[in-house]
Formats: structure tokens, sequence, C-alpha cells
């Protein structure tokens, strides 16, 4: 998940543009999309990279996510209903947040004492993602590598 609700009123801070999050995948991984709302731009995006799968219209609901994300190693999301779902299911659940992050969150810390497998990642400063990114290639390299 790149992007929540476009009414949130903090998600010009927190969305992705897939295009910017996918120069920093490892491309060695299967991608799933997990977005219900998908933004023009990254419709084009997910179209022209075929190698993520994405359900599309067969989850009908928040159940049918939930059973997506039960097969995933890893979901990774920024500040969505998403995020909240992995860690509920208690899947190893990584969180993408911007500087000014939601105070569920918390502050200075990389986990969550509401969902014990999640990990937090937060930008250093407002709208810097190279922080981020960097710390999630390289954790998703080592997942990678321990397979």
């Amino acid at each position: 998940m790149w992007s929540g609700s476009r009414t949130h009123s903090n998600d010009r801070f927190r969305s992705i543009p897939l295009e910017q999050l996918l120069q920093h995948l490892p491309a060695n991984l299967q991608y799933v999309c997990l977005q219900t709302d998908v933004r023009d731009p990254d419709k084009h995006t997910l179209q022209a990279n075929p190698h993520i799968i994405d359900p599309g219209d067969e989850r009908r609901d928040f159940s049918d996510t939930a059973a997506v994300a039960e097969c995933m190693d890893v979901v990774i999301s920024v500040d969505t209903s998403v995020a909240h779902l992995g860690g509920a299911l208690g899947k190893a659940t990584w969180v993408l947040l911007p500087s000014n992050a939601d105070w569920r969150w918390l502050l200075d810390r990389r986990d969550s004492p509401w969902y014990s497998q999640a990990k937090l990642y937060r930008q250093d400063r407002i709208g810097d993602w190279k922080g981020v990114f960097a710390q999630l290639k390289l954790d998703l390299s080592r997942l990678s590598d321990s397979r």
C-alpha cells in the first residue's frame, strides 16, 4: 500500500507515487498490490510492471484483503488501514511513515506497542523518503537472502 485516501488530512505527506517507490525495491522479489483505489498515474505504472500481482476487483471487501495479506511474507504499507490490518493479523508489517506521522505510531520508535510484528520506517525530514527507501531495500534484500 503506497497511498491512502485522498481525503485524509495528512495524505499529501504519507502517500507515495508507485513509480517512486518501485525505483527502490529489489527486483528479485514478488510484489502484490493491496491498493483498492489506485490513482491514475499509478494505474499506468501498474500496467507497465506486470510482475506486480494486482488482485484488483477480485477483492470485494476487507476480509478479501486480509486473506491476500495472510499469504504474504511481509505487508508493506504507508499509514493506512492495511498497516493496521497486517498488524492485527500478526503478520510482519512494515509501515512507511512521514516525519509528521499520526500520534498512534508514537515518536522515536521503530516498533509498535500495539502490533508486535510491526516495524516502523520514519522519514527524517518532511517529504524526504530517501532514508526510508534505503532501509526498506536493505531489509527486503535481507529477507530475500534468508529464504
